[in-house]
């Protein structure tokens, strides 16, 4: 299985030859729509939702299909059933790929901002997306998504949070608000110069990749 970093928080796992996109948001480029064969979203976030794009899409596409949280999927609804609402626990198979639904709600930003739905996909059983929760799949991954930077992100929380899991690697995403000097500082703290989380620590450019065994 590749896994591909775009834009942000976007990723697409690719495997037989399907691609599997989650969260493509406003910064990501909506190509990666047009060569997708299922998509994920985490929450309805513009960050990691286009819903214009992700609309017109659907609307283009008939054989695409998206999994999302009940609170987008009520949002995106249309009336050709192509947009289904996944709830922690549920299991799924999208672009050939087993998914299963870790969460329910985003991480606190500040106790006056309400929270929004968020639901994190748990791939294969190997590979985590949490969307904007430090949530907790429950199984040994090969590869954790650890989102850098954001309103609700503390560094000592994703230190911690690594070490809870114990992944074998790392991927930094939602990192789009971080210029070259925030990214080195904050992956420095969860790569070998940083109080240690025992994974490595990996960071792509937008269209690198990397395999998974």
């Amino acid at each position: 299985m590749e896994v591909v970093k775009h834009e942000h928080a976007c990723v697409s796992l690719v495997a037989a030859g399907r691609r599997l996109v989650v969260d493509p948001g406003i910064w990501t480029d909506p190509g990666v729509l047009e060569v997708a064969d299922a998509v994920l979203v985490t929450h309805a976030h513009v960050d990691h939702v286009d819903e214009p794009a992700l609309r017109a899409a659907l609307g283009g596409r008939p054989e695409l299909h998206v999994w999302t949280n009940p609170e987008l999927a009520r949002a995106l609804a249309g009336p050709s059933g192509q947009v289904h609402a996944v709830r922690e626990g549920d299991r799924f198979e999208a672009a050939g790929l087993a998914v299963r639904a870790v969460g329910e709600q985003h991480a606190v930003i500040h106790p006056e901002v309400p929270r929004v739905a968020n639901v994190g996909f748990v791939v294969e059983e190997r590979f985590f997306h949490p969307g904007d929760a430090l949530l907790d799949p429950g199984v040994p991954l090969e590869l954790l998504c650890v989102p850098l930077h954001g309103p609700w992100v503390k560094v000592a929380e994703l230190v911690d949070w690594v070490r809870r899991l114990a992944p074998r690697r790392t991927l930094a995403v939602h990192d789009g608000l971080l210029n070259a000097r925030g990214l080195a500082v904050v992956g420095r703290f969860l790569g070998p110069e940083g109080p240690g989380t025992g994974a490595e620590h990996v960071r792509l450019e937008p269209g690198e990749s990397l395999l998974l065994a």
